[in-house]
């Protein structure tokens, strides 16, 4: 967890500090109305009434002083403030601090009303976890903190002057990546209305804008090596270290994305106390030291200046605990100090129920 609070620092204060030029920026607050989204039985109990909640943002607008800001057309940099009323005494509340982007469609020097679409990651707070004792129903939230990350498609209407209103939908999730079991998560879908105030006045911003250069770049290797501490889907189950071994392929397309092609090796040290726990359970006689998982890839990067989004979708090629089903998924966030070298913070999950939060360090060539 402390490790994605650092992300969500990378994230907003890269650029941020240190500008000399002038901040063009504004501040927002969205209400929304939701439900939380029924995926599987472990889930359904919890559901009880219609979840609300109040976004606050602080965004910091872009106007082409860097490149990559007229390539994503001049997106905002924010950080946003999530209360969250789940509408359940066993949930209890949420509360989460998140790193975000803005990324707006259109042609944002003629269009006074704008479509624009919003990333987050960050944290969230979660007042009343499970209990063995006094809260054993909730089987959402093992701990009270958790990362979450959170998309909002918004129309930004010009009212009055510096005023504008809001509206459009959002979808905000939250787990604790099975780092505590139980961890089923909570997903919220909702209908959000709200104000936009910009902090200048919008006549005085111009865009700047640049001949493009085309771009061509070799197929690259990557070699990343991931860790961390998870549990098996068994509550009191023991937390363990894994270890996860990458190798892959990436071909840029253009400054802004590439495809990936790889193999992961996954050394799951819990996987072994579950094998145990089967045998147990179900009388079976599988080995409990046969727990390494080998898996293939595809995978997309989007680069956004040294940060990039990578999303990774993979299967098992040789998986003889069959935890999980066979396919994986994987959403990241990658920050390059320099040319090679890069850290990077992901999520794999199985079709929304997270196995493990991971912190790793890789090399492109």
């Amino acid at each position: 967890i402390k490790n994605h609070l650092l992300f969500i620092f990378i994230l907003v204060s890269h650029f941020s500090i240190g500008q000399e030029n002038k901040i063009y920026s504004n501040i927002q607050a969205d209400y929304y109305y939701g439900n939380i989204l029924g995926y599987n039985k472990s889930v359904t109990h919890m559901i009880k009434g219609h979840p609300t909640g109040i976004i606050l943002s602080w965004n910091k607008e872009t106007y082409g002083e860097n490149d990559w800001e007229e390539w994503f057309n001049y997106p905002d940099i924010g950080v946003s403030f999530v209360s969250q009323n789940l509408k359940n005494d066993d949930l209890g509340k949420g509360y989460g601090l998140y790193g975000h982007y803005n990324f707006y469609f259109g042609n944002r020097k003629v269009d006074k009303n704008k479509l624009l679409l919003r990333i987050g990651f960050g944290i969230t707070y979660i007042t009343n976890p499970y209990d063995k004792v006094s809260n054993s129903k909730n089987t959402a939230f093992g701990s009270h903190l958790n990362t979450s990350n959170y998309a909002m498609l918004n129309y930004k209407i010009s009212i009055y002057k510096n005023v504008n209103l809001t509206s459009g939908l959002s979808f905000i999730h939250s787990s604790n990546g099975n780092t505590i079991a139980p961890n089923t998560g909570i997903n919220i879908y909702s209908i959000n209305l709200g104000l936009n105030y910009n902090l200048y006045y919008p006549e005085e911003k111009e865009y700047i804008h640049r001949e493009k250069i085309m771009f061509k770049e070799s197929v690259k290797f990557n070699f990343v090596f991931r860790t961390g501490f998870n549990e098996a889907e068994i509550v009191n189950g023991g937390t363990y270290p894994f270890f996860t071994g990458s190798f892959y392929a990436d071909k840029r397309l253009s400054q802004l994305s590439a495809i990936q092609l790889g193999t992961d090796v996954f050394v799951s040290l819990f996987l072994k106390e579950y094998i145990k726990y089967r045998n147990a359970i179900n009388n079976e006689h599988n080995n409990p030291y046969n727990y390494i998982r080998l898996g293939l890839f595809v995978g997309h990067e989007l680069f956004i200046n040294k940060i990039s989004l990578i999303t990774q979708i993979g299967f098992y090629i040789y998986d003889p605990v069959d935890y999980e089903q066979m396919f994986y998924e994987r959403v990241g966030l990658k920050y390059y100090f320099g040319e090679k070298l890069f850290g990077i913070f992901s999520i794999k999950a199985h079709a929304l129920r997270a196995e493990s939060i991971e912190l790793g360090i890789g090399i492109r060539l």
